[in-house]
């Protein structure tokens, strides 16, 4: 028997992310402009890498609560009261080592091997490869997409939750669509898992890029105390945060002893000095947060326009999120695309292969950039389009 055939089938499974393929390929060439991945270019700024560095100079060094820190847990109740006007109560809060591991946690914490997860797709890849690591089979409902905008049918929804579902996980604002649930939607899948007995995971790490208003509509807007809902989200996106891995999961406290087991058991908690930083960002951060979503709705106008005008795109400006998701005419490998794009012009997009159904047409680009590196990435695609 081989090293590999040794190896567990679950392990085995584990997909290739068809988005790091890409930026492997292409990764450290000069002049690429990396719209790739869903991060912004803008280091974390100082007051948070500063509270950090204070804390890990002075000896919080050690072993720390499995849950987070007191001091955090409180900010991000302070947090959701100031942006969600819900009030929640700090033991309703629990801090991971990033938002995947906030995804993972969240579907172990609900689901068993043999289950199924039904999802929204297009779709970030790594929630259904975290149900599928975790033993739960993903179950994907592609979003309607005409005339550029993406729209979910409910038909479709209900038509996938069978005997084995356990969980719907409800990306909004979505990472790669835009797609972003009118509180309608939101009362619908509400009502859909109400009626089967179904948890809810909502990730709703881009709430606040929503382009039409203060933030997007919540699952928090519509609750009862007794939904079966949790909530996955991260410090990567608002503050600059991508490299620190630090997440947060929204639940009931009474499973707070689970969730702490199940930290407890993968990676035992969360670098003392680290969520010193966080509490910085949510005290301190509301200026920098909203300097990033002004930045990034001029870049979202800047690429989309500029695309849209060559005729030979299919997409509308998403209502929320960091993504253009472009339908370019011609393209009918969204992977070959990728690399042939990064090759010919310097700008580097993620495949819309590696998003699950409905998505293989597609190539998403991340414009949480400055708008004048966005204006040359849009440039040269432009050119690249319509000389094909």
């Amino acid at each position: 028997m081989t090293i590999m055939n040794s190896l567990s089938p679950r392990s085995l499974s584990a997909p290739e992310s068809g988005i790091v393929e890409v930026v492997n390929y292409a990764r450290g060439r000069e002049g690429v402009i990396p719209l790739w991945v869903g991060e912004g270019d803008l280091a974390t700024p100082d007051f948070i890498s500063r509270a950090a560095a204070e804390a890990l100079m002075a000896g919080e060094t050690f072993y720390t609560w499995q849950r987070g820190i007191p001091p955090l847990r409180e900010a991000l109740a302070r947090y959701y009261q100031r942006r969600f006007q819900k009030t929640l109560s700090p033991d309703n809060f629990y801090v991971t080592g990033s938002g995947m591991q906030a995804i993972k946690l969240a579907i172990e914490a609900v689901t068993s091997p043999g289950d199924e997860m039904v999802l929204l797709t297009p779709a970030w890849p790594n929630f259904a490869a975290a149900a599928q690591i975790s033993g739960a089979r993903p179950v994907s409902v592609p979003l309607r997409f005409e005339h550029g905008k993406w729209q979910l049918d409910m038909n479709r929804l209900e038509a996938a939750v069978g005997e084995k579902t356990r969980a719907l996980f409800i990306n909004t604002p979505s990472n790669p669509t835009g797609w972003t649930a009118t509180p309608d939607d939101l009362r619908a899948i509400l009502t859909l898992a109400r009626k089967h007995g179904l948890w809810i995971i909502a990730d709703e790490i881009y709430a606040l890029y929503c382009y039409a208003g203060a933030r997007a509509p919540s699952f928090l807007d519509i609750m009862d105390d007794d939904d079966r809902i949790l909530f996955v989200n991260s410090f990567s996106k608002n503050w600059s945060m991508t490299g620190w891995r630090v997440g947060w999961i929204v639940a009931p406290p009474a499973m707070g002893q689970v969730l702490e087991n199940l930290i407890q058991y993968s990676t035992s908690g969360v670098a003392q000095f680290m969520q010193r930083g966080a509490v910085a960002a949510l005290d301190q951060g509301d200026a920098f947060v909203d300097e990033n979503i002004a930045k990034a709705a001029r870049s979202r106008d800047l690429l989309c326009d500029a695309l849209i005008a060559t005729n030979r795109v299919e997409t509308l400006k998403p209502d929320g999120a960091l993504y253009a998701f472009l339908k370019i005419d011609g393209v009918t490998d969204s992977r070959q695309a990728a690399i042939d794009i990064v090759d010919r012009t310097g700008v580097g997009l993620a495949p819309g292969t590696a998003f699950g159904e409905g998505g293989s047409l597609f190539m998403r680009a991340c414009f949480l950039r400055d708008p004048a590196q966005v204006a040359e990435a849009a440039e040269r695609l432009r050119r690249h389009i319509l000389s094909r």
